[in-house]
């Protein structure tokens, strides 16, 4: 269920992200606490990743011209792309995508169908050339951060590699706490801004709507939405004003494998060419987050929580166990700010508190028995109990990526 609050109002009350003329439309800086969500989101995917197998690798974001004349984005997408640089006699652009560069590197090496499927991720900028117009907050910018990967296999493994994806999927919108609001198959329409390959089309549709059948997934079609290389599934969430917009994407490419003349030595010992799989679990980084900041509105879920824990001493004589206690936490990865006496009364911190998840009271009974008196960000409050309890209690969910406050048997 989606909410009525604006990222672009909410993101900047809390400190998160910002913009400047100076630097550009559409181009947002990263404030500190922004920051933090974002590297904690960015780590999430990275490990979801390596679990399932992918091997990160790092490109450039400039690229020549030949490269995307080769990969069809040139032809397909310059509207989309900044104009090219003159660099030592070439021209060099700021890549709109990065498969370009995945090709390259894939076909840097020779392989066998024994490593087979090979799947590749970045989490990688691009840029976009996009009208100022339509910029707004961080759902439409010109540089971003892309969760990018893509999987080289056989066609007989495509569909099983895109229902992977598409679980990858479901199991990141459980731990952020949103939900879909429908699965698309985005096809071709009518226009010109297609590779022209009917049978390659053909069967890009069938293999990613075998995927889509296997994941039973209620899905509908919806031509003119196709990236210009192939089908793709776009899972679709919607803001609080009612807009929809495509957060993350699997897509069957056979055009870019025969662009680069890239392969894969058989069983047989005879070349063959793989297929690529393009995927992509929360899309953009900023996208991803403005969906977060409007779908919990501004209360993240705990492991994504800028800060985490606030800690608040009663008085000036408990700050040395609040510091104590920052320290132990700081420690063990969570994140927790001590915020004392000379911000104000216990009541009014609170309420300032009031997005984070956990907040520690400390008062003379507490500070003596090292304990806490623990507040939820939902309302419920604990008896005083141990530091050490609390702390555990906390960094299990937390590592567990859990929207859960507090485990039932705790509460």
């Amino acid at each position: 269920m989606t909410t009525k609050h604006d990222h672009r109002k909410l993101g900047r009350e809390l400190g998160l992200f910002d913009t400047d003329p100076l630097i550009g439309a559409g181009l947002p800086y990263w404030l500190p606490d922004g920051a933090a969500v974002r590297h904690t989101l960015e780590e999430y995917i990275r490990g979801a990743e390596r679990r399932a197998g992918y091997r990160h690798v790092y490109s450039p974001v400039l690229g020549k011209r030949e490269l995307y004349e080769i990969s069809g984005h040139w032809a397909h997408y310059s509207d989309d792309m900044f104009p090219p640089m003159s660099l030592g006699g070439e021209q060099v652009v700021l890549r709109p995508s990065l498969c370009p560069h995945h090709a390259v590197i894939y076909r840097s090496r020779s392989h066998s169908y024994r490593e087979l499927p090979l799947r590749m991720a970045e989490l990688g900028g691009m840029y976009r050339s996009e009208p100022s117009g339509v910029l707004g907050g961080l759902t439409r910018v010109r540089a971003i951060q892309l969760n990018d990967a893509h999987i080289f296999c056989t066609l007989d493994q495509v569909a099983e590699e895109a229902r992977a994806a598409l679980e990858m999927i479901r199991q990141a919108y459980e731990a952020l706490g949103i939900a879909p609001t429908r699965y698309r198959l985005s096809l071709p329409g009518p226009g010109g801004k297609y590779v022209a390959a009917p049978e390659k089309w053909q069967r890009s549709t069938a293999l990613l709507t075998d995927a889509l059948d296997r994941s039973g997934l209620p899905y509908e079609a919806a031509e003119g939405e196709a990236a210009f290389y192939g089908p793709k599934i776009d899972v679709q969430v919607t803001d609080g004003a009612g807009r929809e917009s495509t957060l993350s994407t699997v897509q069957v490419d056979f055009h870019q494998p025969e662009q680069f003349d890239l392969h894969y030595i058989g069983a047989d010992g005879a070349k063959h060419r793989p297929v690529m799989v393009h995927r992509s679990i929360i899309g953009s980084v900023e996208r991803a987050v403005a969906h977060l900041i409007e779908q919990h509105g501004g209360a993240l879920p705990a492991w994504l929580a800028p800060t985490q824990l606030v800690i608040l001493p009663i008085s000036d004589t408990e700050l040395p166990n609040a510091t104590a206690l920052a320290l132990r936490c700081t420690q063990l990865g969570l994140r927790a700010q001590v915020v004392g006496p000379d911000r104000g009364g216990l009541g009014a911190r609170i309420r300032e508190a009031r997005l984070v998840p956990y907040q520690a009271v400390i008062g003379a009974r507490e500070a003596s028995d090292d304990h806490v008196a623990l507040r939820l960000r939902d309302g419920r409050r604990f008896d005083p109990q141990p530091v050490s309890d609390v702390i555990d209690r906390i960094s299990a969910l937390i590592t567990a990526h859990s929207t859960e406050l507090w485990a039932d048997a705790a509460s």
